[in-house]
């Protein structure tokens, strides 16, 4: 289950208390103080990692707590300190704050670690206040509490190319074309309703990202469909692959569907229309003398690529320009 958003509680360790102590050996009466300092508290870190696309192991847990530091004891023995908790997370999380409404921590590349707790201090032994005038302290400190925070996180996928459209435009059938990933095909609106990640494999061991983003309609940025959940995945890709079908079930006009998707991503953020954009017109096995793409070409006045997802034409000619435009992306940025 692919769930990209998650609410828990997490606490880092309390430290151990410090120990009030006195020598007690046989042959010295008057032992001096020997109690040890209590054990720091664990703390709670968010680490990146691979291998990891959804936030559903965060689900079913709300409370998260690093280990407590042990009270120190006699014979100036220190409490041991706490474990801290690493809270694995995908790459491309973002941690806030719930009651602050603070962004803590991007965690945008694999690896990435963030400390949201720091572990309480331990306190310090008897031992600890002896002085020249004080030689029999009877005090000592208790440990500190550790931090605690609400946090909310919130998965935006990571992928290098984010294929956008209308319901059925044929997104997932180009993704299973392209990758290994096998997104559910069918011929009803809404079959995807999750995004999809696919690693698309090149000759000479190059490879990029590829996410199958659910259908947008109208009005898709207030909520309708599922477009709302998902718009925000399309944030991270660094280009836009618009797939429009260019014959529709619904006799709709692929110009007209082409200008309502751009409309809505705009709506929801001005950045993702600044993307680079390869329009593709997918099924064009339907179309042998290509009349309906050189029709769309003249009318959007921008270059369309022209594929059949699935007979497979064009796709990897289209995975090429794809992979040369990320490339070029990456090594300007």
């Amino acid at each position: 289950m692919f769930i990209d958003e998650a609410q828990i509680q997490v606490k880092a360790g309390d430290g151990g208390n410090g120990c009030l102590s006195f020598r007690h050996e046989k042959f010295i009466p008057k032992g001096g103080p020997d109690g040890g300092d209590g054990g720091k508290g664990g703390s709670v870190y968010f680490q990146a990692v691979r291998n990891m696309d959804t936030l559903i192991d965060l689900t079913g847990k709300h409370h998260w707590r690093a280990e407590n530091g042990q009270a120190g004891s006699g014979n100036n023995r220190h409490g041991s300190d706490g474990q801290d908790l690493i809270i694995n997370v995908p790459a491309g999380t973002l941690i806030y704050d719930v009651d602050l409404k603070l962004l803590l921590k991007d965690l945008n590349k694999t690896g990435m670690k963030v400390r949201v707790c720091r572990g309480g201090r331990g306190g310090r032994g008897n031992k600890a206040f002896a002085t020249a005038s004080n030689q029999t302290p009877r005090i000592f400190e208790p440990g500190s509490q550790g931090q605690q925070r609400n946090i909310r996180l919130e998965l935006k996928l990571l992928a290098d190319v984010g294929l956008v459209g209308m319901p059925n435009a044929g997104k997932s059938t180009l993704i299973s074309r392209c990758s290994a990933a096998r997104p559910k095909i069918a011929d009803y609106p809404f079959t995807t309703t999750n995004p999809v990640l696919g690693i698309v494999e090149l000759s000479n061991f190059r490879r990029f990202v590829m996410a199958d983003i659910p259908g947008l309609i109208e009005n898709a940025h207030n909520g309708a469909g599922l477009g709302v959940d998902f718009l925000k995945h399309i944030e991270r890709t660094a280009i836009l692959a618009h797939i429009i079908d260019i014959m529709p079930a619904d006799g709709s006009d692929p110009f007209e569907n082409y200008h309502r998707i751009r409309s809505e991503l705009e709506k929801y953020s001005k950045k993702l229309v600044r993307k680079t954009e390869f329009i593709v017109a997918n099924k064009i096995d339907l179309d042998p003398n290509g009349k309906i793409v050189k029709e769309l070409d003249k009318k959007l006045n921008k270059k369309v690529y022209p594929i059949s997802a699935v007979t497979g034409s064009g796709i990897k000619e289209l995975s090429e320009l794809l992979w040369q435009k990320v490339k070029e992306l990456k090594s300007s940025s």
